[in-house]
């Protein structure tokens, strides 16, 4: 009799897409959570398949905190319209201009935290009941509390403590009203994994990941973007480097690398060798050890 082998690829995109299918048979009103970076993309691209034929059955929600590399909102706009699924935006700057939130003052100003209260008026307004994400455990240490479906209270906010256990791949998507979960598919995979993956079903991916010459500042021991948001100080020079994002969040906080890895097979080889957590290069995680868990238990993605 002939076995049947799945590679590790083949396992990780089949418990993804078990994923996915469950979350629509569980809720009535899910969204994909669409920040136009890796994870998301490989999300989007691992629920079109767990849905073929048929269109993507939920729309993208993205959290626009005015900040963005203006490569990712291109990359956005063009992957809505190529898979023809509706997208729903949420603005952190209407956010601001309605007086729930307010904007961050000094050199280091941000806003990422901002983005909860948007995201928090999104889902309410949207009755969303499960926000797909890409997080994923090996990302950063509070990332690696998730399970696949996170329990969110009536304010949105996460108790690491109060999970349901997830037994056998048993979910338990049950919730009060005002409640809602976030669903992680791809939470075992690794960074390693996503490029492998991304490299063998070619998915496109924004021009950003791939080593480009950029005007760039060196802060918090990283490459920060030059931009129209950044606030330059006396002693900072602006130098261009050739660089690379590992992850893509604000224009304000994402810092890049120097690389050469301008393709997908030379970006997997740097990633291999990496000793660094990819969120290393994060500002917004560096402001204290918590940084991260703090955010999420008020609601961050």
């Amino acid at each position: 009799m002939s076995k049947y082998y799945l590679n590790y690829l083949d396992e990780l995109e089949s418990e993804a897409i078990f994923i996915l299918r469950e979350v629509w048979a569980q809720f009535q009103n899910p969204v994909i959570l669409f920040s136009g970076g890796k994870d998301s993309i490989l999300v989007t691209h691992l629920a079109k398949k767990a849905f073929y034929p048929a269109k993507i059955p939920f729309p993208l929600m993205h959290v626009d905190t005015g900040h963005n590399f203006p490569e990712t909102i291109q990359f956005r706009d063009d992957i809505i319209k190529e898979l023809g699924v509706n997208l729903i935006v949420g603005s952190v700057q209407e956010s601001i201009d309605d007086g729930r939130v307010a904007e961050e003052k000094g050199k280091n100003a941000t806003r990422n935290a901002l983005q909860i209260t948007t995201l928090l008026d999104a889902i309410e307004a949207n009755k969303v009941d499960c926000a797909i994400g890409g997080g994923r455990r090996d990302e950063e240490k509070a990332r690696a509390k998730e399970r696949f479906f996170s329990h969110r209270d009536d304010f949105g906010q996460w108790d690491p403590k109060n999970q349901r256990p997830e037994l056998w791949n048993l979910f338990n998507g049950k919730h009060f009203q005002g409640e809602h979960f976030r669903a992680f598919p791809i939470s075992n995979w690794t960074e390693m994994d996503v490029w492998n993956y991304i490299k063998r079903e070619n998915i496109a991916i924004p021009s950003l990941y791939y080593a480009h010459e950029r005007e760039v500042v060196w802060r918090q021991d990283s490459w920060i973007p030059n931009s129209e948001f950044l606030v330059i100080e006396d002693h900072e020079e602006i130098v261009t480097k050739k660089i690379r994002f590992r992850t893509l969040g604000d224009i304000t906080i994402t810092g890049g690398i120097e690389s050469d890895a301008d393709t997908l097979e030379k970006i997997a080889e740097e990633v291999s060798g990496m000793r660094q957590t990819e969120r290393g290069n994060r500002s917004d995680d560096k402001r204290s050890e918590s940084a991260m868990e703090d955010r999420k238990r008020q609601g961050y993605f």
